[in-house]
């Protein structure tokens, strides 16, 4: 065993010469490892892209369930004793694949339904839906549970989804295997996909989903208003100023007339938001001035 050990060690210490001529030693904590990662990307050994993802993966052993997890108040759930014109409505609305199945509250989760498992009860011929015939095993994960350590499970048992129950038992959210990969690999587009090169998607008479680096240039002509962008260029920065700390999903902010509602953020910054007006908001009286170019990067 110390054999092996030490051939890892030598290994990896070659190849941290290869990757960086003329450091000497191994990196003494992870900062000084980021350091290292910096300048090899400076050096185009490999992109941007890749270094945040070497970062995410850093980042997923010091992450806890509750870091990322859906909720209890933003689940999509269906009712145990559901019949199938209540259940479709609201797999069709949400167009996710998998849903917690309640008894009389949403602390009470019982099970899991899939929704390719309702494929079954369409047609002239089709059995009669029963709710408790297609109810799946829940798995269940405590709040403190280590991502990586939840990433492994996942894959162990192929399971996608998972109820957090809190120290009484109680389902606290959710979590899916996404919600984990996407603290490795950033977004992955779902239900919210965007039309190529779109910032902006309006969902309803009064309901947009919009990704969080759109420049406030882009919001004011979209929404035919005048933020003020001389301290932000992105909507992400205003949201998050707003806040006054990184939110997480499910939080939500009013600026100027606007209801700003976390969908997806990670550990380094906010992603997408749904919007919302709260009310008429009259442009002139707002700061009206043009945005110049040195304020479309901001922070997102």
């Amino acid at each position: 065993m110390n054999d092996e050990r030490a051939s890892r060690a030598a290994l990896a210490t070659r190849w941290l010469e290869r990757l960086f001529p003329g450091v000497v030693g191994e990196p003494r904590d992870r900062d000084d490892l980021i350091a290292l990662l910096k300048q090899a990307r400076d050096r185009a050994l490999f992109d941007t892209e890749a270094l945040a993802m070497i970062e995410g993966v850093l980042q997923v052993s010091d992450l806890q369930v509750r870091d990322i997890m859906i909720p209890r108040a933003q689940m999509v759930v269906v009712e145990r004793d559901h019949e199938l014109g209540q259940v479709l409505p609201i797999v069709a609305e949400s167009a996710h694949s998998r849903f917690p199945v309640i008894d009389d509250d949403r602390a009470e989760v019982v099970g899991i339904m899939l929704a390719k498992d309702l494929l079954q009860y369409c047609g002239d011929q089709a059995p009669r839906f029963k709710m408790r015939d297609i109810v799946r095993s829940a798995v269940f994960v405590p709040e403190s549970k280590r991502l990586n350590v939840l990433l492994r499970e996942f894959r162990a048992s192929r399971n996608h989804m998972a109820i957090v129950i809190d120290e009484y038992g109680n389902a606290a959210g959710l979590v899916t295997i996404e919600d984990v990969l996407e603290q490795i690999v950033g977004e992955i587009e779902d239900e919210y996909d965007f039309d190529e090169g779109a910032f902006i998607l309006k969902r309803g008479p009064n309901s947009y989903t919009i990704k969080a680096h759109t420049s406030i240039e882009d919001f004011n002509d979209y929404f035919a208003v005048a933020l003020d962008d001389r301290d932000f260029g992105t909507v992400a920065g205003l949201a998050v100023n707003a806040f006054g700390h990184l939110p997480t999903r499910g939080e939500a902010v009013v600026v100027e007339g606007f209801r700003f509602t976390v969908v997806r953020a990670d550990s380094r910054k906010v992603r997408l938001m749904n919007v919302e007006r709260t009310e008429q908001v009259p442009t002139e009286s707002l700061v009206d001035r043009p945005v110049s170019a040195a304020t479309t990067n901001g922070t997102s």
